[in-house]
């Protein structure tokens, strides 16, 4: 059974009372437990639209998701909310980190929507923030860290729910090549621990890193190549 599988999935977004436009067109896609998938296009592609509706934060206009067996389409935002926050872990271009926030806290923040105790969140994204190489960096705030340090961070924040699927938009995007080859190969670390790991990409060089490349083009898949060789 896939653990992500869209059938004739179609995203049409209304800009006015006449004046519709659709981003996504009947896409069918498989991925599979455990999959490393790279999502690949340009600006304007659908790519975005794309990882939002997977990433249970959009609904799909028409068509089925189903995420790991359960038909997810038409779900209240209320139950999508609590799916992400159990199996999804994101990793944004932007970093998305509190400023004011220390790393721990930052880590430790989608705990807080999970119930976990003050005490055990701590120990939980100070665990994550070890996995990543920052041991030494619990107290810091963004402002204090690097661009590929706050990466780092957001991975840690990524992984600190033990999510079954990796969400990485971008992730190198406002990196230097030397933090961007860094986070990369934290993603493959985390691939090879046994996680599916999905990449949005502009990046063809990039998206080289994935096991399996999705293009899409127009909000529509133009090919799938998968590659067994790494």
């Amino acid at each position: 059974m896939s653990l992500i599988k869209l059938t004739k999935v179609n995203k049409i977004f209304q800009l006015d009372e006449e004046l519709t436009f659709q981003a996504l067109k009947d896409i069918d896609m498989d991925i599979e437990k455990g999959d490393f998938v790279a999502i690949v296009g340009p600006s304007g592609s659908g790519k975005s639209t794309l990882m939002n509706i997977l990433g249970l934060l959009d609904h799909p206009s028409s068509g089925s998701y189903h995420l790991d067996g359960m038909d997810v389409s038409h779900l209240k935002d209320d139950h999508l909310a609590k799916l992400r926050n159990e199996k999804i872990g994101f990793v944004f271009q932007s970093f998305n980190l509190l400023n004011r926030t220390s790393a721990v806290e930052n880590v430790a923040l989608p705990l807080i929507y999970s119930g976990v105790s003050a005490g055990d969140r701590a120990k939980r994204a100070k665990k994550a923030l070890d996995s990543v190489g920052l041991s030494d960096k619990y107290n810091s705030r963004p402002s204090q860290l690097s661009g590929g340090q706050q990466q780092r961070v957001a991975i840690a924040r990524a992984l600190v729910t033990n999510p079954d699927i990796i969400f990485a938009d971008e992730p190198t995007g406002n990196l230097d090549s030397k933090s961007g080859a860094e986070a990369m190969e934290l993603l493959k670390q985390l691939h090879k621990e046994g996680r599916t790991i999905i990449l949005i990409t502009h990046d063809s060089v990039t998206a080289k890193n994935a096991h399996k490349i999705i293009r899409v083009k127009d909000g529509e898949i133009t090919n799938e190549k998968g590659d067994d060789t790494k």
